[in-house]
Parts: C-alpha cells; sequence; structure tokens
C-alpha cells in the first residue's frame, strides 16, 4: 500500500427504512439523503435492494440496466461529486440479477452481480448468480463491493497480497444488505471477522424498519478498522453517518502484524451454474 499515492477517503453510510416496491418514492427518499452529503463524501452506500426491498416479486420491480433507477442512480452522483452505490433488482433477458451499481461522479459506472443467493428465502430461484468479483479503484484505494449474503462466505471475500505487485486485492470491504433482525449477531460477527482476516477496513450498511413481508430489520450499519473496532455503529433508527478512513494506519498495521506473508496461495477457479468464478482486477477511478 503506497501511502504515497492514497489519501484518505470519506465514506458515508446511508441507513435507510426503504418503501416496500415503491421505486418513485424510493428515489425520493434516498434522494434526499443522499444530496445531503454533496461535497462531504467520496463514496456513499446504501442498502441492498434500495429501490423496491429484498423481494422475490421481480414483476414490477426489476428493470434494464437503461432503466431508469439506473440512470437516476447515476445523474445522482454526478450531482453530489461522489461514488453513490448500493444494489438494483437488473433483468437481462430471461434472468435477474441482485446488482451493485458503483456510479461514479464523472459519468461511468462499474457492476457486481450477487455471488451467494440467499438459499432460506428462495432468492436462488429467481435470481442469476453473479461469476465475478469486483475491485475497483478510489482516490488511490482498492475497494470491493459485495452484497449482503456473500458476507458469511469467507473464500469470496478473500484478501490476497500480490507479491509481484506488492499489493493487497483491496483496502477497504463493503457489504450493502438487507440482513434481518433476527440473524443481527452474525451480522455483527462476521463483519469484524472480515476486517480482521482480511487485514483491511470493512463497512457494511444494511436497512432499518419492516418490510411487506413483516420482516424487520435492525440497521447496525457499521465502519470497523483492521482490527475489528468500531469507527461507526449504528442502532436502529434512520441515519446518515460519514467517517474518514486513514491509509497510514492501515500500512502501518500491516507492517506491524504482517499476517499475510503466512497466508496460503490458492486461486477461485471452481465452476458454478455453467461459468468459472474469477476475481477481476481493480478499474480506476477519481
Amino acid at each position: 500500500m503506497d501511502t504515497m499515492a492514497i489519501t484518505p477517503l470519506r465514506v458515508s453510510l446511508v441507513q435507510g427504512n426503504t418503501r416496500w416496491h415503491d421505486a418513485a418514492a424510493n428515489r425520493a427518499y434516498y434522494g434526499e439523503l443522499v444530496r445531503s452529503l454533496r461535497g462531504q463524501s467520496d463514496l456513499i452506500v446504501l442498502p441492498e435492494t434500495f429501490l423496491s426491498g429484498f423481494t422475490n416479486e421481480l414483476l414490477g420491480n426489476a428493470e434494464g440496466m437503461d432503466g431508469e433507477g439506473v440512470r437516476w442512480l447515476g445523474a445522482l452522483a454526478v450531482e453530489v461529486g461522489a461514488v453513490v452505490t448500493g444494489s438494483l433488482i437488473i433483468r437481462e433477458g430471461d434472468k435477474c440479477f441482485n446488482r451493485l451499481i458503483w456510479a461514479r461522479a464523472d459519468g461511468s459506472r462499474e457492476i457486481y452481480d450477487k455471488r451467494h443467493l440467499f438459499r432460506m428465502a428462495d432468492e436462488h430461484l429467481r435470481y442469476a448468480a453473479g461469476s465475478e468479483r469486483l475491485i475497483v479503484e478510489l482516490k488511490g484505494w482498492r475497494i470491493c463491493p459485495l452484497v449482503c449474503y456473500d458476507l458469511r462466505f469467507p473464500v469470496w471475500s478473500r484478501n490476497r497480497f500480490d507479491r509481484g505487485s506488492g499489493r493487497f486485492d483491496y483496502d477497504l470491504a463493503l457489504y450493502v444488505a438487507n440482513w434481518p433482525a433476527p440473524r443481527r449477531h452474525a451480522w455483527s460477527t462476521l463483519l469484524r471477522a472480515r476486517a480482521i482476516e482480511n487485514l483491511s477496513y470493512c463497512l457494511g450498511v444494511n436497512r432499518v424498519g419492516t418490510d411487506g413481508n413483516d420482516i424487520a430489520y435492525a440497521g447496525e450499519s457499521a465502519i470497523l478498522d483492521f482490527l475489528g473496532q468500531p469507527l461507526v455503529d449504528l442502532g436502529a433508527q434512520e441515519q446518515v453517518v460519514s467517517c474518514t478512513l486513514d491509509p497510514a494506519l492501515l500500512a502501518l498495521h500491516r507492517e506491524r502484524f504482517p499476517a499475510w506473508m503466512d497466508a496460503d496461495d490458492y486461486t477461485i477457479a471452481d465452476s458454478w451454474a455453467g461459468s468459472s468464478a474469477a476475481v477481476r482486477g481493480p478499474r480506476q477511478s477519481q
């Protein structure tokens, strides 16, 4: 991690009460919260499926990449001058994806399709799984954005060190979620585990309130340092909170505690649903 090329990163968590199956209401609601951060943040993170809630009712809730929700998110990122990210239900042909959109302030974007589909809620019966992990760059930071259930699978989140380039896969892992209140202990425990084991900052953004299936969400969004210590730890209320991440502290921890030197080398090369799982390299950003 070259701290000469990386600068402090201002990140913002938008912990909202998503309106059930009402994209227009959610655009108005989340748009107001995001606009309150104009000029104050580099990265603004919204919950999973923030325009609909986590639903298996795809008719009326899915849209194409040329749909209103994607266009709105892109325009919002340009307006506030920051990356804005969260996941939407996206239809491509006869398949639907739980797709994270990484919308940049310059109008460009990246996508990540949720790899692990929540079998307990039959997500795997209605959605298609992604096959590529995404690493993006922002202000010199490498960031790995993931979606909800992905948090339970440490191999997919594993932060490897490339001895050739002298760099880690990422410096910040983030998870957007609709994580129900009955499993809140797992949420907070796994976020901390991912930060500690991967020698990186980690953040998770969850929603609050109760959805149309009567499922309650406790929020508890958090930003954790590389020791798993909370820099931001929210409760169950609607909140917008920001924090600045220090790259120098991360670099110092990796130097003092070089667990990465003893890590197992491996590659992800399994096959699922007819396509090979892969890790995609970093894309340049602002």
